[in-house]
């Protein structure tokens, strides 16, 4: 059971990790190079394979491909494969890729205050 310590200035200081920490449980499988960017263009919708990667930007096929791959695995984005010559791959977020909406809104504007420059 989770023990917060309700005087605490910072909620999740007393924490129980015992069980592992849910902070590196999620990022476990959302941390990656390219993960945050696919996620956040997967927001506005299912986009084919090609499509991902140039709004993606400087990926590499192989990269893109792993980290779809890993994504898919845990459930976050759906691959559906269309019976067309040649073959079209559309990829979109799940119920569960859609629970993390305000998280990578929150980096976006985040990092819209914070940018290096």
């Amino acid at each position: 059971m989770d023990t917060v310590i309700a005087d605490s200035p910072n909620r999740f200081t007393e924490y129980d990790c015992s069980e592992g920490c849910p902070v590196e449980a999620a990022l476990e499988q959302i941390a990656g190079k390219w993960k945050g960017l696919i996620l956040y263009h997967l927001l506005d919708g299912t986009l084919r394979f090609n499509e991902l990667a140039r709004r993606v930007g400087n990926v590499t096929q192989r990269s893109l491909t792993k980290q779809l791959r890993e994504m898919e695995a845990d459930g976050i984005i759906q691959r559906k494969i269309h019976a067309v010559v040649p073959p079209r791959v559309d990829y979109s977020l799940t119920d569960k890729g859609q629970q993390l909406r305000g998280v990578i809104e929150a980096l976006h504007l985040w990092g819209q205050k914070h940018r290096r420059g």
